[in-house]
């Protein structure tokens, strides 16, 4: 079929040497924009930037990740309670011989008795953790792996401090532990800078 001829120029041709223009960048870093006409490469290619309000921290600090912390810790606990339950309630109805609807029941009490046990054991440690962490961050003015350790032994030490001395102090061991491990494990990258910068460390 033979083109019609509309009146106007062929302006634009493959043909025509001008129009064949590179979508590369000169260098070969970057493909050019066929829409904007300009090189990706010449734009900073650098983290995304926010505005933060004035005095305000570029990261968030202990007091907003503590309802994150306690929220968790609630649903963490309610989960294991509940499966602990749901184990025990099976357990229990079967040595009773219990069957259809009251054995139904019967894991239904098991599982909500002893989830939300557990979720208030983890939501009250998460909320005494809370506030130590938060108390020695307003204090000292910092947020670092002293203030964790410090506000878990303080945690063990004043969760179990109604059940007599020993066990306040295997409460504060315990949360003690616990929160050295974490420090230790979130630490691990500068631990690693530390030893490759001196070599004594490593016992060379």
């Amino acid at each position: 079929m033979d083109k019609k001829d509309t009146g106007f120029p062929n302006m634009y041709s493959n043909a025509d040497p001008s129009m064949n223009i590179s979508v590369h960048s000169p260098q070969g870093l970057a493909p050019l924009s066929p829409y904007l006409n300009f090189d990706p490469a010449y734009l900073q290619q650098s983290q995304p930037e926010f505005i933060f309000p004035e005095g305000a921290g570029r990261q968030r600090g202990r007091f907003e990740f503590a309802f994150s912390q306690i929220g968790g810790s609630c649903m963490v606990g309610a989960a294991i309670g509940g499966v602990g339950g749901l184990y025990n309630g099976f357990r229990s109805t079967s040595l009773a011989g219990q069957t259809g609807k009251l054995r139904r029941t019967q894991l239904l009490n098991y599982v909500m008795k002893q989830g939300a046990a557990s979720a208030n054991t983890l939501g009250v440690l998460a909320v005494m953790y809370s506030s130590f962490g938060v108390l020695l961050s307003w204090a000292r003015g910092t947020d670092d792996e002293a203030n964790t350790v410090v506000a878990a032994t303080a945690t063990g030490l004043l969760y179990k401090s109604s059940a007599g001395l020993r066990k306040c102090a295997v409460g504060g061991g315990i949360g003690f532990g616990i929160a050295a491990l974490y420090s230790l494990w979130m630490s691990r990258d500068r631990i690693q800078q530390f030893r490759q910068m001196n070599p004594a460390s490593r016992g060379e």
